[in-house]
């Protein structure tokens, strides 16, 4: 499990390796991801927006930008958390993720939150030791 905490909202990312969705043969490596977003301030934050940067094992790297997450935009209030699960496709075995997360305060101000950068890893990965 992946940990950042920033403006007392922690993010946790746990990443999953879809064996079934893979075709190696076709160079599609297929990942789920976990993530669970825990307001541990005192007021109530809202998800507006979100930007991840994806790099594969090339070095080739896709920045994906939109509103919220899975369709939403959660109000988290304090206390509480939200999770959901997505995915990644790549084209090489292997690769890694980070972000942040556009938030938005009761006086609507806005913020950003870190997503704690995260590895994609696959039993297909060639694993080099410096």
């Amino acid at each position: 499990m992946y940990k950042a905490v920033t403006h007392n909202i922690r993010v946790s990312v746990k990443p999953t390796f879809l064996d079934e969705q893979s075709d190696p043969d076709r160079h599609r490596y297929v990942w789920a991801y976990r993530v669970l977003i825990e307001n541990q301030g005192a007021d109530a934050v809202k998800l507006l927006r979100r930007h991840w940067k994806i790099t594969d094992s090339r070095g080739a790297t896709q920045t994906v930008d939109g509103d919220g997450v899975v369709g939403e935009q959660p109000v988290i209030a304090a206390g509480a958390s939200f999770k959901y699960t997505s995915g990644a496709p790549l084209s090489t075995p292997g690769g890694f993720m980070v972000g942040h997360y556009v938030m938005e305060d009761l006086d609507g101000n806005e913020f950003n939150i870190d997503i704690p950068a995260f590895s994609l890893d696959s039993p297909h990965s060639v694993v080099t030791l410096n």
